[in-house]
């Protein structure tokens, strides 16, 4: 799947299942098994579960990922995030309640 520029978004319900890429913005309140990379921003509802690894530019977590984050400028884990994996950002906000089992590694992103 791609897009061209456009918000994508995977509404609670929705299970996607296999390598999905955007080159728009992502919003995710569903189900995503496989890997997900956009060239923008990219929203995990509180609702959502991801079983894959993600590539953004910049994200704001609320639900559960299993697999690694590479987030290019910006990650917001909220209260409500659960992430099983390891998280590369170039700066990390945390609120109280987050959760990150993996090793974080904050600074220059590489590709």
């Amino acid at each position: 799947m791609a897009s061209s520029g456009q918000e994508t978004i995977i509404a609670q319900g929705v299970k996607v299942e296999g390598d999905f890429t955007s080159t728009g913005d992502v919003l995710i309140d569903g189900e995503v098994a496989g890997t997900v990379r956009t060239a923008a921003s990219l929203r995990v509802g509180e609702t959502a579960r991801i079983s894959a690894d993600v590539t953004a530019a910049t994200a704001v977590i609320a639900g559960e990922i299993q697999g690694n984050v590479h987030i290019q400028d910006r990650l917001e884990l909220l209260d409500t995030s659960v992430i099983h994996g390891d998280v590369e950002c170039r700066i990390l906000s945390v609120a109280a309640g987050a959760t990150v089992n993996g090793r974080v590694s904050m600074g220059e992103v590489k590709e």
